[in-house]
């Protein structure tokens, strides 16, 4: 009875068994080596036992999933680059622009004065905002009286209690309501200048704000 000849099948199939990969190789097979390695595996059987029409039949079935599949991941990645290039445009148009993000504190600058809003949970009797300095004093207090649920929008004109104007820097603002089971810290917006973009490795993309550090862009709530 014949037999497959041993030494020929394993010379054909030995060139495709995993080596050391040298930098840039994933040592995976692709398509053309697939194609080449069924070739093989039809040259090398039995003639007297050939391989199964049902298995040569699942094996090309498997070829043309291998095919489709990397036709589909070419076609993933344009699209996923296409998308990052136009996130990229959008967010480089942002420069200059004026955003409101979710922060504690606010960059009084040329413009003398701060804007922002905040984030009111349930209605409260007595809303009132706070600007306090880098020595940690509170220089001007804003009472903004009773508020319904929302976000309630202030502006702080840059000066203290006494009238007079503070020089330019980053200041803190703390939000404070009273409910009836006492005093509760709010969380605040702030009005910010864009600066520049930060375009990450993975396609994410921060912002660059003036006196404010960086966020991403997705935490952005308004732009004007």
């Amino acid at each position: 009875m014949s037999t497959v000849n041993g030494t020929a099948a394993s010379d054909v199939l030995s060139q495709y068994r995993t080596k050391d990969q040298g930098a840039g190789q994933s040592g995976e097979l692709g398509k053309n080596e697939f194609m080449e390695l069924m070739i093989a595996q039809l040259k090398n059987q039995n003639p007297l036992e050939p391989q199964d029409n049902g298995d040569f039949i699942a094996q090309l079935a498997q070829f043309s999933s291998l095919e489709e599949m990397q036709s589909l991941s070419g076609s993933v990645d344009d699209v996923v680059g296409q998308f990052r290039s136009t996130q990229a445009l959008q967010a480089s148009a942002m420069v200059g622009r004026t955003v409101l993000v979710p922060s504690g504190g606010g960059l009084l600058g040329a413009a003398g004065e701060i804007k922002g809003a905040v984030n009111v949970p349930s209605t409260t009797s007595s809303l009132r905002v706070s600007i306090i300095n880098q020595a940690g004093e509170r220089i001007r207090q804003i009472d903004m009286g009773a508020s319904q649920p929302g976000q309630a929008s202030f502006v702080w004109d840059g000066k203290n209690s006494s009238g007079a104007a503070m020089p330019a820097g980053p200041y803190q603002i703390v939000a404070e309501a009273s409910y009836p089971s006492g005093t509760e810290q709010l969380g605040t917006v702030v009005s910010a200048n864009v600066d520049s973009v930060s375009l990450g490795k993975q396609g994410s993309i921060t912002l660059n704000l003036a006196g404010m550090g960086s966020i991403g862009l997705s935490d952005v709530q308004q732009i004007n």
